[in-house]
């Protein structure tokens, strides 16, 4: 977990998770979990909670990697885990791969589509603080950190509980609430 300390705000110290993505600590959850439709961002149709074709079998790297976008592949440059996949990887699956055990494939993918939504919506949330928000609007904003970083999270349920998920689902209106102090920093 890191620190995210504001400077002239009364709030504590929120501790959010790492929030970019380390592929060395993961177990390659985005080449397996998401489906691929054959278009302009992928060269091939890959069923969900299916390894990618060009992910090495013996590791967990890409066979490609140097030249994704020229053989394909651009919606794997672009995206992110926000580093939801070495959080399920490492914290929630102790380092235990689904190369390691079969069985917790499903488990392991499901964990990240449930983790990266969330991982994204710190990520929105913690650019807001860098806005002049009024307290009240702050102090908003930060119990959404805190409520969507699961900070003492030890299984995916942590993640699926009532409270996070409701937590999650309001960014979005919260966001909207944003633009009058978007606008004040132009």
């Amino acid at each position: 977990m890191t620190d995210l300390h504001l400077p002239n705000s009364q709030l504590p110290d929120l501790h959010l998770p790492e929030l970019d993505a380390d592929c060395s600590r993961c177990a390659a959850l985005c080449c397996v979990a998401y489906p691929f439709a054959e278009t302009e961002d992928f060269a091939i149709l890959k069923d969900t909670d299916t390894p990618c074709p060009n992910l090495s079998e013996t590791c967990f790297d890409c066979r490609i990697h140097q030249g994704l976008s020229q053989q394909g592949f651009g919606g794997c440059v672009a995206y992110s885990c926000a580093g939801a996949g070495q959080r399920v990887t490492q914290h929630l699956f102790d380092g235990e791969t689904w190369r390691d055990d079969p069985d917790l494939l499903q488990h392991m993918t499901h964990a990240l589509r449930v983790v990266r939504p969330i991982h994204e919506a710190l990520l929105i949330l913690r650019e807001a603080l860098l806005l002049p928000l009024p307290d009240p609007v702050r102090q908003h904003c930060a119990g959404l950190i805190n409520t969507l970083a699961v900070a003492d999270a030890t299984s995916i349920w942590d993640f699926e509980e009532g409270e996070v998920q409701d937590a999650l689902a309001s960014v979005p209106e919260f966001v909207a609430t944003l633009a009058p102090y978007v606008a004040h920093r132009r």
